[in-house]
């Protein structure tokens, strides 16, 4: 009874470190990564007939994406402990993991997502994929983040990157259409995060974080999510050109724009927290249909 006892205890305290761990990975961040990847690899189809190198190329997209992840907590560990939203919610401010086992995490999430790419597709997408990487992780996290509020539009070109970096698993080569869809990522990137960092403003001052608000308020930032909405939507409806959409996507990314448009407007109008939360979570919203739509139109 004891042994089995000792066992239970051993058993609840491992799954609870597993699950520490793999919070380092953002899996919330990396589901709308994962769902960007694979409307790229059904959008280009080689890999429909294949399910299982299908699958294999978004395990090492979540590997590499989330190893990019798990180095920015381990980089901000102290700087997310200024700031009650991440203070809260992360495993190294809480000390739940130590710092040295989430690097050692980090680097074999990221070295066994870009050996993937490299021996089970081509070494063009594992350079790509080692490239966004180090972008996001050291660039981005060390230097833009902490120096320029234009920080957001500049690091958003890694989180773009997934539909591109499959595409190239999965051909070879590059094509235009995974770069419509890098281009929709990255021009919705700033509206999205902006509006997150309207209602957390007080905690990117605690943590002398340069965000837009921060440096520029409310108003200036408004503005600037208005413009960059009115560009996605316009980016958005590009992807009618390809043979490979129609009038099913062309009707779904209009009405979502629409509404993504509206609400931006309306949280310039009010500069209320309400709108503010109204328009992030309104911005993931249209993030995850309109690649669904993709999805679903080529398959019927």
């Amino acid at each position: 009874m004891f042994l089995l006892s000792v066992l239970g205890i051993w058993k609840v305290y491992m799954i609870e470190k597993i699950k520490q761990y793999f919070t380092l990975s953002k899996p919330e961040i990396m589901l709308l990564v994962i769902i960007t990847g694979a409307t790229s690899l059904v959008l280009e189809g080689s890999l429909l007939r294949e399910p299982l190198r299908f699958l294999l190329a978004l395990v090492a997209l979540y590997l590499t994406g989330g190893s990019a992840n798990a180095l920015n907590q381990y980089f901000e560990r102290e700087r997310d402990a200024l700031m009650k939203r991440t203070a809260g919610r992360r495993p190294l401010p809480q000390k739940k993991i130590s710092h040295k086992g989430a690097l050692i995490f980090s680097l074999l999430m990221g070295i066994s997502g870009v050996l993937i790419f490299g021996f089970f597709f081509n070494w063009y997408s594992a350079l790509l994929s080692l490239v966004t990487l180090l972008f996001y992780s050291f660039f981005y996290t060390l230097y833009l983040k902490p120096t320029t509020p234009q920080n957001i539009v500049i690091g958003g070109a890694a989180g773009a990157m997934a539909p591109v970096g499959v595409w190239v698993a999965a051909t070879g080569s590059m094509s235009w259409e995974p770069w419509i869809l890098f281009l929709i990522i990255f021009l919705w990137t700033p509206p999205h995060f902006w509006a997150l960092a309207l209602f957390y403003t007080d905690d990117y001052r605690a943590s002398k974080l340069p965000m837009m608000p921060v440096i520029h308020g409310e108003r200036s930032t408004l503005n600037q999510i208005v413009f960059y909405t009115l560009i996605l939507v316009a980016a958005s409806l590009t992807l009618v050109f390809s043979q490979k959409v129609g009038w099913v996507y062309g009707a779904a990314a209009a009405i979502l724009g629409f509404r993504f448009i509206r609400q931006s407007f309306k949280a310039r109008a009010s500069q209320t927290e309400k709108d503010y939360r109204r328009l992030f979570f309104m911005s993931i919203q249209y993030l995850f249909i309109l690649f669904v739509v993709i999805v679903v139109e080529i398959f019927i």
